[in-house]
């Protein structure tokens, strides 16, 4: 997964955006305010932080100990950080950016909801 191939990605979702509220290297990818990834595209090896549903935190943690790890700077039970440097199947991170993206629709509200495509 190329820099380029996950900000395509992200931004490939139904009213997704990125944003730069923190500085001008980290990415904040939001849909409708909400943050569903935040990464810094430049970084070596690359990273991104991704929502998770705490069950499957943790067994993808344990799964892949050195490239899902409690998500940095994050609320460690539902965000993990990602490297995405190649040793993770492009499949896997494309599920994991979906996943997260959902879960932030998930608890958007109803009406906002309902302005999207997607479930």
């Amino acid at each position: 997964m190329t820099p380029a191939r996950l900000r395509t990605l992200c931004l490939s979702f139904d009213a997704a955006v990125e944003e730069f509220p923190f500085n001008p290297e980290t990415s904040v990818f939001k849909v409708l305010g909400k943050m569903f990834a935040l990464t810094d595209l430049d970084a070596r090896p690359l990273k991104v932080n991704l929502k998770c549903d705490p069950d499957d935190a943790l067994r993808l943690r344990a799964e892949h100990p050195d490239l899902i790890v409690p998500g940095w700077h994050m609320n460690k039970r539902h965000w993990n950080t990602v490297t995405v440097d190649g040793a993770l199947p492009d499949r896997l991170v494309r599920e994991l950016v979906e996943d997260s993206y959902d879960l932030v629709v998930a608890g958007l509200p109803r009406a906002d909801r309902l302005r999207l495509d997607r479930p």
